[in-house]
């Protein structure tokens, strides 16, 4: 028996990456990239400490697959910011790796091309590309952080992140959400389990050692602060969770365990039982209870794209429709302008 045949027997290839430093060298921040996400790093967590009244709201397609589209849709809600600033602050929502329930495809960073040839190195450096540019934009920018090596390659161009309700059991993510320089969002369960978000946020709050890779692409152990701006996001489940009642639930079982009452609530996946036309209805009703008095809610999450609905994968990419998702269902540019000037109106 060699030792070939006790290691690796279900591996079929592998290719080393460029370290996180060589990405960066050929696409380095700049002075004004720093500057944006600094800036809305701060503003955010200010949201979350209460020391800004306002809300944020995280929008944007459900994944990334055209930065050509993504660029168009940063700069119409570029200018959409600009009115409502006084009021919201808007984030673009820039998710680059998708989680599957089964199978699927996984995101621009795992599979640039979109056609299971994974030139992870490709995605990573479209990815930062792009972050880049919208950064240089002026827009601030949130993810999902999915797989723990990715952050080394991103993290520093994202102002806030979230973890999937498929991981926020993780023990994995809890630890890499310690240690992750933007405030982070955890979201309830996929059946609407409110305690696996509350124990995430107490276990990401505190520090932590685990492995990881550095800057040069070395395995290295990792010892963390612990993430102090860590919040919980309603995504709903079996049963929506966005109304008043579920809402006050959650600001009690906060308070019991010692959390800041700060809440986000997508108005998506399961609060609209995957039915993207309603998204509007749960957000109205959100704001509607941040108009009553409600000051625990402090941002709402969108699924939005240039263009409603959704479509599938064919083989050909020349089959897309520009500014059309390609994973889950977004409500169109126009409609998402409209409900957030409504919005401001309200607000202000």
């Amino acid at each position: 028996m060699t030792s070939n045949q006790l290691i690796n027997t279900n591996i079929k290839s592998s290719h080393v990456l460029l370290t996180p430093n060589e990405v960066k060298e050929r696409l380095p921040l700049t002075k004004v990239t720093e500057h944006t996400v600094l800036k809305f790093r701060q503003e955010i967590e200010n949201i979350l400490d209460f020391k800004d009244n306002r809300k944020f709201i995280v929008v944007g397609p459900c994944s990334i697959h055209d930065p050509q589209a993504a660029i168009e849709y940063a700069e119409k809600l570029h200018n959409l910011a600009e009115k409502v600033k006084d009021k919201i602050l808007l984030i673009m929502r820039v998710y680059f790796e998708k989680p599957r329930t089964t199978v699927g495809w996984k995101g621009l960073v795992n599979d640039p091309d979109m056609d299971d040839s994974f030139h992870v190195e490709r995605g990573i450096l479209i990815a930062r590309s792009l972050l880049i540019k919208l950064a240089e934009l002026g827009l601030p920018t949130a993810t999902e952080a999915l797989d723990p090596i990715i952050p080394q390659y991103l993290s520093e161009l994202i102002a806030w992140s979230a973890i999937g309700a498929r991981t926020t059991e993780s023990q994995t993510h809890r630890e890499m959400a310690s240690g992750l320089s933007m405030p982070i969002g955890f979201k309830n369960g996929t059946d609407g389990n409110i305690n696996v978000a509350l124990n995430a946020l107490r276990a990401a709050k505190t520090p932590h050692h685990f492995l990881g890779i550095n800057q040069k692409g070395q395995v290295s152990v990792f010892e963390t602060r612990g993430n102090q701006y860590g919040h919980v996001i309603l995504r709903g489940g079996n049963q929506p969770n966005f109304d008043v009642e579920n809402v006050m639930l959650v600001e009690a079982e906060l308070k019991k365990s010692g959390l800041p009452p700060r809440i986000v609530i997508d108005c998506s996946h399961g609060n609209t039982n995957k039915n993207y036309k309603l998204q509007p209805v749960v957000f109205e009703n959100v704001i509607q209870q941040i108009i009553d008095g409600n000051t625990s809610i402090v941002g709402v999450m969108l699924e939005s794209n240039l263009y409603e609905g959704n479509q599938s994968l064919t083989g050909d990419l020349q089959d897309l429709k520009y500014g059309v998702s390609v994973t889950d269902q977004c409500i169109g540019w126009e409609e998402t302008e409209e409900i957030i000037l409504a919005a401001y109106t309200k607000l202000k």
